[in-house]
């Protein structure tokens, strides 16, 4: 499948769903048809609305649809995305409330790089934002990117988190959400090692596949199942001419989508056929509940393929972080050289993505992490989705993550040789309460 062709071949079928959708829609709805007592226009011009929208945010980016933000003087401060760290393959950005105090936390929001935009993270970000100083990696679409600015892996993506790290500075907060959960670890050993004055203070892991053998998923024995060549073989194609990075070999964003919608094909077809039913009636909205999430969860983007298949090879097959022999440019990453960032662990029970135990297995690595700094929760009935963007988080997980971030404000003793580690180190469990419905937003393999 590495070709142009098949890569040109999915966008024209896209494009000409879109096209038929805005047909239906417009034929549906010539006046005239409402002189036909019959239900039978409504629902093509129904279906045609339905399905020209769902087709055309396939290739759009979201917008981040955070205008304000209430300050603690019951005013509406008018909020600004800046870019504060531009790279060619993802930007650090900032929210910046306008005309409110900087607030003390500074949390840098370690988005995933997984198909869909750092968007999907928008609630996460809303929720924080009146507490926080919220940065967030924003990655871009690979189709977008010419094949001139070169490769973008596994390695490379950890040294663009250690970049921001080192930008945010010793004051910052990170929390990685699922794909990034293990990079971000590493990220934070090489500071620890060669840049402990810029270390964060507080590293929090939501639902990552730190190791991916701890407990048992469908991604990971499709994992298991594939080989690297069967991988490459079958979901690696060439962009192609429409888009800048033509050329680039790409696991394609379109691709991921089917396989994302195969995982709950009765589930998404039974909403979909609902709302064209509402569409019909005329109870559907721009923004209503099917409109926000599906704007959301079918706007993809292409991963670069060097990316996805040193993800699949080196974090699931050969485990390099679970056996703490990650490296970058062929120099070993310690973990356990970790001896004074807290680390939080956020798992939820029924997470079918990064299974509970598969984060948790972050806290055996920091051998060099006294037991105080170490801490885990576990969410009862939350699923992946939940845990960070869901009601469990709202309500549970955050008012956690926030409590241990001011737990750890204050700056701890800063080593500048090399730590010795500290072994025998046990995970510290911590409290749990509330429940979540579990939404499943991650493809075959969370990368």
């Amino acid at each position: 499948m590495r070709y142009m062709l098949t890569y040109d071949w999915m966008e024209t079928i896209r494009n000409t769903n879109q096209w038929l959708g805005a047909t239906a829609a417009a034929m549906g709805s010539y006046p005239q048809t409402g002189l036909v007592p019959h239900p039978f226009f409504k629902l093509m011009a129904a279906w045609g609305d339905v399905t020209e929208r769902s087709f055309a945010r396939m290739v759009a980016k979201p917008d981040w649809g955070i205008t304000t933000v209430v300050g603690e003087d019951g005013r509406d401060h008018v909020v600004t995305v800046e870019t504060v760290v531009k790279r060619p393959f993802g930007d650090l950005i900032h929210f910046k409330v306008l005309g409110r105090k900087a607030r003390s936390r500074k949390v840098l929001l370690v988005a995933p790089m997984s198909g869909h935009y750092a968007t999907l993270l928008r609630s996460t970000v809303a929720s924080l934002l009146p507490d926080c100083e919220v940065y967030i990696t924003d990655w871009h679409n690979a189709r977008d990117i010419p094949v001139s600015d070169g490769k973008f892996d596994v390695e490379d993506y950890t040294l663009y988190l250690i970049d921001f790290m080192r930008h945010m500075g010793h004051k910052a907060h990170v929390i990685a959400v699922c794909q990034p959960a293990p990079l971000a670890l590493a990220a934070t050993a090489w500071m620890a090692e060669h840049d402990p004055r810029a270390q964060p203070r507080s590293l929090t892991l939501i639902g990552g596949p730190i190791d991916p053998d701890a407990a048992a998923t469908d991604v990971t024995d499709f994992g298991r199942r594939v080989t690297m060549g069967q991988l490459e073989e079958s979901v690696i194609q060439r962009v192609g001419f429409k888009y800048a990075g033509v050329g680039r070999m790409v696991y394609p964003g379109l691709l991921q989508l089917a396989s994302f919608m195969s995982m709950n094909a009765d589930r998404h077809g039974e909403a979909f056929f609902n709302q064209i039913l509402n569409v019909a009636k005329g109870e559907a909205g721009d923004h209503d509940k099917h409109n926000r999430f599906y704007d959301e969860y079918l706007a993809v983007m292409d991963m670069t393929a060097e990316f996805y298949l040193s993800t699949v090879e080196r974090v699931f097959k050969r485990r390099d972080i679970a056996r703490n022999e990650f490296s970058v440019k062929g120099q070993r990453i310690d973990i356990g050289k970790i001896t004074d960032v807290a680390v939080k662990i956020v798992e939820g029970e029924k997470d079918d993505i990064s299974a509970p135990g598969q984060c948790l297995a972050a806290l055996d690595l920091l051998t060099g992490l006294p037991d105080d700094k170490k801490a885990s929760h576990l969410e009862p009935e939350a699923g992946h989705y939940g845990i960070f963007a869901g009601k469990s988080w709202r309500n549970n997980i955050r008012p956690l993550v926030l409590d241990f971030i001011d737990q750890n404000a204050a700056p701890g003793k800063v080593r500048t040789e090399s730590p010795r580690p500290a072994h025998g180190a046990t995970p510290a469990e911590s409290r749990s309460e509330h429940e979540d419905v579990p939404v499943s937003e991650d493809g075959p393999l969370p990368v």
